[in-house]
């Protein structure tokens, strides 16, 4: 786990970076943040929106498909992926944004747990020898300095040391720059430490935001399904939106904040608020059902042209005595009737076997 938040912690880590010099206030700079990745993962949520409206398109031949092999799974399955590979069609496109956003949460806890590290850009060798300083401050007011983790093992221990150098700087005095540095690295907003996760022993302000985050997430649950609902109920699957998803996710999202700092939890809040936007201005701007009744009359219309091009080639091709695709096809028909014909004598004649006329039925 470890190894994946460190993966996509710094290219995220100087995404937040940018957004801390921007804007020098933690929280806020956690809320560019999450704008930014929303609007990183806009083209996906373009290009779901249309995979919706190509479902909507094909979805009649998708029930025909159904109906046809409904006894037969193997043949049902394999009739949906030729259809699916010949209208462009994804099945996986719903879930991927849901799926992209873990490497972000993967990234962010990197990002929040080591602030030294992509918010201050502080080197590894003087992150290290901080540790050192630490150290001994932070067994002295350990409860059981026994069981305290050491420091290069401790995932949090970069939060843990910027408390003691804000607490004392002058131990700190060897590693130039590095107590002034930290010093204006306030990493609290709106009154709450964003570096905290909430506790089950006893209930504070931290509980504010799991509770948040499970509200927002049900909430956007809630408007999706609405707003998909006129697209159809094989829309609401390709957006990767179930009735049991709907629980699913806010569970899963109040869940996480609680057990996450609190900056994750800020990320999911806000993050939700963003998704309804979204959401609610892509149906607007590209509807799914307007769309697929657009590009159905299109189709329509681009069938009745080559149907009437079709007759008006017949027309001349009649005018000039040149056999029609009809004339060919009975000519052709004619061929294998005599071929056919010609081998049942064979075989009669080999077998002795009674010869059968070829009849239309053989033919088909």
């Amino acid at each position: 786990m470890r190894l994946l938040n460190t993966i996509f912690g710094y290219p995220l880590g100087w995404v937040m970076y940018i957004c801390y010099k921007v804007i020098p206030i933690y929280g806020l700079a956690l809320i560019l943040f999450t704008i930014l990745t929303r609007v990183l993962l806009l083209p996906l949520s373009i290009k779901q929106q249309k995979s919706m409206v190509k479902m909507k398109i094909f979805q009649p031949r998708m029930m025909e498909i159904q109906k046809k092999y409904a006894n037969n799974r193997e043949k049902m399955a394999e009739e949906m992926n030729r259809l699916y590979a010949e209208e462009g069609y994804n099945p996986m496109m719903g879930c991927l944004p849901m799926m992209i956003q873990l490497p972000i949460l993967f990234g962010l806890l990197d990002v929040i747990y080591r602030p030294m590290t992509h918010i201050l850009h502080i080197g590894g060798d003087v992150i290290n020898r901080a540790f050192e300083i630490a150290e001994p401050v932070l067994r002295a007011a350990a409860a059981d300095p026994t069981k305290m983790v050491e420091l290069t093992k401790d995932y949090a221990a970069q939060l843990k040391v910027i408390g003691v150098i804000q607490q004392n700087p002058e131990l700190f005095s060897g590693l130039e720059g590095l107590a002034n540095s930290v010093g204006t690295l306030n990493l609290n907003f709106l009154g709450i430490d964003l570096t905290q996760t909430p506790s089950l022993g006893s209930f504070n302000i931290l509980w504010v935001i799991p509770i948040l985050s499970f509200i927002t997430s049900l909430l956007l649950s809630l408007f999706t399904m609405k707003q998909t609902q006129s697209a159809g109920d094989e829309a609401a699957a390709a957006a990767g939106m179930t009735k049991g998803m709907m629980l699913m996710m806010p569970l899963m999202s109040g869940y996480f904040a609680f057990i996450l700092p609190a900056g994750v939890g800020i990320y999911w809040v806000i993050s939700n608020v963003l998704m309804a936007l979204q959401t609610y201005l892509l149906n607007k701007f590209m509807n799914p059902t307007e769309m697929a009744e657009k590009a159905k009359a299109e189709y329509e219309a681009r069938r009745e042209q080559q149907r009437k091009e079709k007759i008006e080639a017949k027309r001349l091709a009649r005018e000039r005595g040149e056999p029609s695709d009809l004339d060919k096809a009975r000519s052709q028909k004619e061929i294998n009737r005599l071929k056919l014909a010609a081998a049942r004598k064979r075989d009669a004649e080999r077998y002795g076997d009674i010869y059968k006329e070829v009849t239309d039925d053989d033919l088909k």
